[in-house]
């Protein structure tokens, strides 16, 4: 009973021990580190991926400033290129006492970063602001801190990742204690050995001692004796009645034997996010809201007929013919308004995966007044620019949206170097201009038929054999304009190009005396004249989409979608 008592109370203290790990002693939920406070500001700040530590999960952001700021969330590589080679500082990852930071001389003003079609993620804080930091997807992800681009950004920045709250000795010493407590219990209920062999003296003869422990065995001679219980089969006892021992299995935890692994592995293509294609550059998020801006942009300029509401969000072939648009609906109360652009539905979109600059961007979309889908081609020229429309295509009937390509092989293709693919980009769009300016060409079977080509090709035959133009001399040029040529590769090796021309249709009379009859036409509108002794010029501008097969390939270039409007008449 000596030795029991002090087993049980070594046990009780193992056990209370190890709970103490559990709950009294645990280690703090999460750990909270500051930039020291001495820390250079620049016009921003950037919170480097390693600022997470080694947290997967969400961490706190908590930032204070002396007044406004934005806080915004883009991929490290775009954050990099967005503050370039302006003043900031980096908060780079953990450190001894506070966040590991440095600062980097440079400019020492940016643009207001609000607003950036970069950022996944955009937060206003006025004072302070707590912001929960996850990766939308795996890669590496950095915040950006900014007054207004010209003030200090915010240097008060802390990190709140989960701790560590592992204890591995509680649930042992729980155990442990435990087993020790019913051991102590045990020899507890053990009876006290008598001294010597722990059997009584035999009682003499003829005493009554002796009398009672002989009718007690009932035999005349010795006894037979019934062991007392060992603490063996105490214990066993206890684990199939409830007692601690049984108790503590349900608290134990076991660790699978690691899966074999296997002889050999087989590489696949990247799939669209792997290391090895990257992610796209846009999300869907982020393309939804690009789309957004600008088809709101595009709907406001359209209700106010004024082409400069489109500089932020408009470039290009598409800002060309809706100016145009603009300048002919002024004069012209007939005159047909531009097809609306539409963010959604989205009914596919190319986005691609290398990180460089220009970006382009693909979007087929259908609103409820689109009659067809239209193709949206958008492009952002460096970091800290937006993404603007250069070019807005109705695709043609009875035509097919190429296949989007393998993940990490979108994006421009050289545009004067026919390459992988049957005919140059640039060289494409050249075609098709001289194919249309002369339909009986040398380019006459490079392209299969589309009702685009047909619809032009037809009109210009029918305006020169009409009676009525007998006195004119009547000429179509279309000329394709370099700089608006873009190309991004498809699905079967091929390319998409988007290419604009310039399509002039000029009359001019065949002799002294006689005229150009302007009367009750359009150009009448755009000229303020009914009648032109020297002839006119009409300008349009087409837009085309066309699909050019891959080097090799016996199929011709097909127009996939394509949009015209008249710009301006103006007389000789």
């Amino acid at each position: 009973m000596k030795t029991a008592v002090p087993i049980i109370v070594a046990g009780l203290l193992l056990m209370l021990l190890g709970i103490g790990q559990r709950t009294v002693w645990a280690p703090a939920e999460t750990v909270t580190a500051g930039v020291a406070q001495d820390a250079e500001a620049g016009p921003v700040t950037v919170i480097e991926p390693g600022a997470r530590g080694d947290v997967e999960g969400p961490v706190e952001v908590t930032v204070e400033a002396e007044g406004p700021f934005t806080l915004a969330v883009g991929r490290a590589s775009d954050v990099e290129a967005w503050v370039g080679d302006a003043a900031h500082l980096s908060i780079t990852g953990p450190g001894e006492e506070a966040l590991a930071s440095g600062f980097s001389e440079g400019e020492d003003s940016v643009p207001d970063p609000r607003g950036s079609d970069l950022w996944i993620a955009e937060e206003s804080g006025d004072g302070s602001l707590t912001y929960r930091w996850n990766a939308p997807i795996e890669g590496d992800w950095s915040i950006l801190l900014a007054a207004d681009g010209d003030a200090p950004a915010p240097t008060q920045v802390s990190v709140t990742t989960p701790n560590d709250q592992s204890t591995p000795l509680a649930l042992p010493l729980i155990i442990g204690g435990a087993v020790v407590v019913v051991l102590g219990i045990a020899l507890l209920l053990i009876p006290p050995r008598r001294p010597g062999n722990g059997h009584r003296p035999a009682p003499v003869e003829g005493t009554r001692a002796y009398a009672r422990r002989h009718a007690a065995a009932g035999t005349p001679g010795g006894a037979s004796r019934i062991a007392a219980p060992g603490a063996a089969l105490l214990v066993s006892g206890l684990v199939g009645s409830g007692s601690l021992l049984g108790i503590a299995p349900s608290m134990a935890t076991t660790t699978p034997s690691p899966a074999p692994s296997s002889a050999a592995a087989v590489n696949g293509a990247p799939s669209a996010g792997s290391e090895a294609s990257g992610p796209p550059v846009v999300l869907d998020a982020q393309l939804d809201r690009i789309l957004g801006a600008v088809a709101s942009t595009v709907t406001d300029a359209d209700a106010a007929a004024d082409a400069e509401l489109l500089a932020p969000r408009v470039d290009g072939a598409a800002l060309e013919l809706r100016t145009g648009a603009y300048a002919v609906g002024a004069k012209d109360k007939e005159a047909t308004a531009p097809v609306p652009v539409a963010a959604t539905p989205l009914l596919l979109d190319m986005v691609p995966t290398g990180t460089g600059w220009p970006r382009t961007i693909v979007a087929l979309t259908q609103g409820e007044d689109n009659p067809v889908p239209q193709a949206l081609l958008l492009v952002q020229e460096a970091p800290r620019e937006n993404y603007r429309l250069t070019s807005a295509v109705q695709m043609l009937p009875g035509s097919t949206f190429p296949s989007p390509p393998a993940p990490g092989a979108t994006g421009p293709v050289p545009l004067d170097d026919a390459g992988v693919l049957a005919s140059a980009p640039q060289a494409s769009v050249a075609s098709i201009a001289d194919f249309l300016t002369k339909p009986s060409g040398p380019n006459a079977e490079t392209f299969e038929e589309n009702s685009f080509a047909e619809a032009i090709t037809g009109f210009q035959a029918d305006v020169v054999a009409d009676p009525g133009n007998k006195a004119a001399r009547i000429t179509f040029t279309h000329a394709a304009q370099e700089d608006q040529t873009q190309a991004l590769l498809t699905g079967d090796g091929g390319a998409m190009v988007f290419g604009y021309l310039t399509h002039t249709y000029s009359s001019v009379p065949k002799a002294r005396g006689d005229t150009i009859d302007l009367k009750g036409t359009v150009y009448q509108s755009l000229t303020g004249k009914a009648v032109s002794g020297k002839g006119i010029d009409v300008n349009s501008g087409e837009a085309v989409m066309m699909y050019v097969p891959p080097a090799g390939s016996e199929d011709r270039i097909r127009v996939i979608g394509a949009a015209q409007q008249l710009l301006s008449a103006t007389l000789r």
